[in-house]
């Protein structure tokens, strides 16, 4: 299983191990691991969005109410962007 997982994660340890059927070539698993690296940005943006959701409708609500201040709501509603700019950069640094 950590076999799998390793070669997910950097499908040049077949290439090294000699294993991926004999006919995954370098460019190809450029690509493999380009495109892995994009599903997890999608996927980082999506869990972004959907805490967005939440996040920023209960600030503007609190905001209106005058619970909290407009900094406060702003910096609430900016919290999950977080996590997809460590997305982004995950997807430079795996060169894509």
């Amino acid at each position: 299983m950590l076999e799998l997982i390793s070669a997910l994660v950097d499908p040049g340890v077949l290439l090294q191990q000699g294993g991926g059927g004999g006919g995954m070539s370098t460019e190809a698993a450029a690509a493999l691991a380009s495109g892995l690296a994009a599903i997890g940005v999608g996927l980082a943006g999506v869990g972004t969005g959907n805490a967005q959701r939440g996040i920023g409708a209960a600030a503007v609500g609190a905001y209106s109410e005058g619970s909290i201040s407009l900094g406060i709501a702003i910096f609430l509603t900016v919290i999950p962007e977080t996590v997809i700019i460590i997305g982004f950069v995950a997807f430079f640094l795996a060169g894509a």
